[in-house]
């Protein structure tokens, strides 16, 4: 089963996709996806370890290429988080970029993540709807995460929304 969580910057969707996988798996595997670049992520970072703290979750990292993670472990259950820090790693870690590439990796990706457990608990950000102009390369990042946003509605078992804490179904109900 594939579960989609997204929504904008501080909209809880962390917490959710936490709580959700907690439901489904015993065993679970965080799968993070941010580099630890300056303060700021470093200090993102600090924060989602003290959110997870307790909650039995074992951590790796995959910046990139996410269809050739392998793990030495059996889990119920993955959490993957974010889409935004995979895209953005994939696009801007200085290589030539190939967006048909890209965009194959990361639903082959999560394809064969999901292969891996029996849940798997994808985070992604809502980043369209702000109303800013941003340069050319920006507006690349934004146009292919929509394309990925899309591809995972598509394939996902159930999808939400994380709108100021509060969880909106977009595909599926809400799980008890």
């Amino acid at each position: 089963m594939i579960i989609v969580i997204t929504g904008g910057s501080a909209s809880g969707k962390s917490l959710h996709a936490e709580n959700i996988i907690c439901k489904y798996a015993k065993n679970k595997l965080y799968l993070a996806t941010m580099k630890p670049f300056g303060i700021q992520a470093k200090k993102k970072i600090e924060r989602h370890i003290k959110l997870r703290a307790g909650k039995g979750f074992d951590t790796a990292e995959c910046f990139q290429h996410l269809h050739e993670f392998m793990s030495n472990k059996l889990y119920d259950g993955i959490l993957v988080e974010c889409m935004s820090n995979l895209l953005a790693n994939e696009m801007f870690s200085g290589q030539t970029i190939n967006e048909h590439y890209i965009l194959d990796s990361i639903i082959n990706g999560i394809k064969h993540i999901s292969s891996l457990s029996k849940v798997t608990v994808i985070v992604t950000s809502e980043v369209f709807s702000d109303g800013e102009i941003y340069p050319k390369e920006t507006q690349n990042y934004i146009r292919l995460l929509s394309i990925i946003n899309s591809k995972l509605f598509e394939i996902c078992n159930l999808a939400y929304e994380s709108v100021c804490g509060i969880l909106l179904p977009i595909k599926g109900d809400i799980p008890k």
